[in-house]
């Protein structure tokens, strides 16, 4: 997997890579093949905005944008968001070779 940072008219320090970073670990229990990774951090006017783009094998890519005046707030709604879609996206691929329930047999009591 590939993780990619790009940090535009602001400047990210040690402590908020590790944290992207750690986030990104994360994203790795979903059991997803996930090939790629990249978070954008923009300055805007009113404060900054974080985009998390996550790319998973034979899925449509997923990004997640948020905006904020705090960056470690911003940073961490965006992990929540991104959790939550691969949560739903992993819970889909499980559910979708589940048996239905015409193919269940009938227990007679």
């Amino acid at each position: 997997m590939i993780v990619q940072y790009r940090a535009k008219d602001i400047n990210l320090n040690d402590a908020n890579k590790a944290h992207i970073e750690a986030a990104v670990e994360k994203f790795k229990k979903y059991s997803l093949d996930l090939t790629r990774v990249m978070c954008n951090v923009m300055a805007q006017k009113d404060g900054v905005s974080v985009e998390f783009e996550i790319h998973v094998a034979h899925a449509a890519p997923i990004v997640i944008t948020e905006n904020d005046k705090d960056l470690d707030a911003a940073i961490d709604i965006a992990i929540d968001r991104a959790s939550k879609a691969l949560r739903r996206l992993h819970d889909k691929m499980k559910d979708h070779k589940a048996s239905s329930i015409k193919e269940l047999d009938v227990v007679d009591a």
